[in-house]
Parts: structure tokens; C-alpha cells; sequence
């Protein structure tokens, strides 16, 4: 029997996040969802043990996280959650909301550009 990735607390939570994106995530989500994005599959809202990630793409080992100024205040958390993912194998790219909002084009380039690396 295999591992479950995560708690059924923090499954749960995950499937609350996915009814309430922000304009970002969802913004950015559109032209991830259905493998538009290089035949990349992409899930939002992706539990992995005691974190969510904003979206992961689980056979390529990527976890994109969109985040807002509150990040800025919460550095030391979001190191800790960077290193327990990249325990694991997977490579985390952050980005800004406002890149997401602004400059999307650049962003799926980034993107590819990690994909084309990892």
C-alpha cells in the first residue's frame, strides 16, 4: 500500500483552497490547467505533507507558489516549507502576484524555462 502524500485535515483544506483562488492563481491556473502548458499536468492547491502548494506538476517534481506581500513577513516559513519540498525532489519556483497579473506571457516563459531544467 502506498504512503499517503498528506493528512485527510490537510487534503481537506486544499480542496477548500481550490473554491477560492486568488485573481493570481486563478489567472495563472488558466493557462496551466488541462496540459496547456507544454503537456504539462498541473494540479492547483496540491497537498505535500503539511503544505499546500499553489500548483505542483507531480511528474515533473515542480511546485509554483504565487505569492502576496504577506510573504514578505513570513520568510523564515516559507524557507522551511521550500526545504521540506526540495527534501522530497521537487523544485520550487515563487513567484510575485503582480507578475502574475501583469507580465503572465513572461511568467509561462519562466516557467518553460524551469521545465526545460528540471
Amino acid at each position: 500500500m502506498r504512503p499517503r502524500r498528506s493528512t485527510s485535515q490537510t487534503m481537506r483544506r486544499a480542496a477548500e483552497l481550490r473554491k477560492e483562488p486568488s485573481f493570481a492563481e486563478a489567472r495563472l491556473w488558466s493557462r496551466l490547467r488541462n496540459h496547456r502548458l507544454h503537456d504539462v499536468g498541473f494540479r492547483r492547491q496540491h497537498a505535500i505533507g503539511p503544505y499546500i502548494a499553489d500548483f505542483c506538476a507531480p511528474g515533473r517534481k515542480l511546485v509554483i507558489e504565487v505569492d502576496g506581500s504577506q510573504h514578505l513577513d513570513q520568510v523564515e516559513y516559507d524557507a522551511r516549507r521550500t526545504a521540506y519540498l526540495a527534501e522530497r525532489g521537487y523544485y520550487v519556483l515563487r513567484l510575485w502576484n503582480h507578475e502574475v497579473v501583469k507580465n503572465i506571457e513572461d511568467v509561462l516563459r519562466a516557467i518553460e524555462l524551469v521545465l526545460e531544467e528540471i
